[in-house]
């Protein structure tokens, strides 16, 4: 036989309170790599499309104050404009790059974790100022993991970058020999191919990270056997109190059950082991009620009640069991079983003297 996880193992699936609960706190899978390879790899895009636009930005403000240096006095008041300018007019040229790095950050967050708004994790937790704590974490083996990924990370982008320029060393010599545009023209295009490269390569990191990460808080969602028993006991109460209640309720709604008994038309029992007290009304009702049933004991305690209040008892075997079987209390009994319940009030009117 498997040997039984010990009580402070952490072997079960974590529940959609605990689940609930760390997001509550802030602590979900989020991987930083999935933040960087994004912002990295769209930023590129985006600037193959942007760089003419900013390159014609650039010329055309440094045309502007190239037009103007010889108007300028080197004052306080003119340092002060010519610093106003050189910052709204970066502003206004860097202004796209900046709001797409911040859309992107936002998507690549939102679409890792969803929408999450917390103070938790801002609330001050003095444990963390405990240096002792804090060199344990330091020395952690989540720390490690990261010194790791980082140094694989720098190494792997290295020595692609290293492999493609090392690549481009032929054609690098002629550079000296190549008209100016060209040799700009050919450093652009060996700078987009690494960085290209580089993308892919944190693409993959991201996407390896990202499910570690969220293998990793899995992990450390799981809960132990013993916190799953508390956490039942929290959301749907103590299984002690929650079976007494249920004692409780049972034993009223019986009560309510013999109360009806001595209003009852008959009784139709099985004959000791089963007893059903039907009711019925011309005119107020459209079929015949069960007021109350039951087996054993409690089908002795009916028939000891309709004795007491003079209520006849018809032994029927099988209009009782179906209509022990079929018919909850307060319900009107089913039109299959008209006609033999009809029969057997039709006997106790007789015998009151009904019609």
């Amino acid at each position: 036989m498997a040997e039984e996880p010990a009580s402070g193992e952490r072997t079960e699936s974590p529940s959609a309170k605990r689940r609930a609960d760390f997001r509550k706190k802030g602590q979900v899978a989020q991987s930083r790599e999935v933040q960087t390879a994004a912002l990295f790899t769209l930023l590129l895009l985006f600037w193959v499309f942007f760089a003419p636009i900013f390159w014609d930005g650039t010329k055309e403000m440094v045309a502007v104050l190239w037009r103007n240096s010889g108007d300028y006095a080197i004052t306080t008041s003119s340092l002060m404009q010519l610093g106003y300018f050189l910052g709204v007019s970066l502003a206004m040229i860097l202004a796209p790059l900046f709001l797409v790095a911040l859309l992107v950050g936002f998507l690549a967050t939102f679409l890792q974790i969803g929408w999450l708004f917390t103070t938790e994790p801002l609330i001050p937790d003095l444990t963390k100022l405990d240096p002792i704590k804090g060199m344990g974490r330091f020395f952690s083996k989540r720390s490690l993991v990261e010194v790791i990924k980082s140094l694989l990370k720098v190494g792997l982008i290295g020595w692609i970058a290293y492999k493609t320029v090392a690549g481009e060393m032929d054609q690098a010599l002629l550079l000296t020999e190549m008209p100016l545009d060209d040799t700009i023209l050919y450093l652009a295009k060996t700078s987009a191919l690494v960085m290209a490269k580089v993308a892919a390569i944190m693409i993959v990191l991201a996407i390896l990270d990202y499910a570690f990460v969220r293998w990793e808080m899995e992990e450390k969602m799981k809960m132990t056997k013993q916190e799953q028993k508390e956490e039942m006991k929290e959301t749907e109460g103590d299984p002690h109190i929650k079976s007494k209640i249920r004692s409780i309720q049972q034993q009223m709604a019986r009560r309510r059950m013999m109360a009806a008994v001595p209003t009852a038309d008959v009784v139709i029992t099985n004959p000791t082991h089963i007893a059903v007290a039907i009711k019925y009304e011309a005119g107020t009702m459209d079929a015949p009620l069960v007021l109350a049933k039951g087996q054993e004991l409690v089908a002795e305690k009916i028939r000891e009640i309709a004795r007491e209040n003079d209520i006849p008892l018809v032994e029927n075997p099988p209009v009782a069991r179906l209509l022990h079987s079929k018919v909850e209390v307060g319900q009107a009994i089913p039109e299959e079983l008209f006609k033999a319940v009809a029969e057997i009030l039709a006997y106790v009117y007789s015998l009151k003297g009904r019609r």
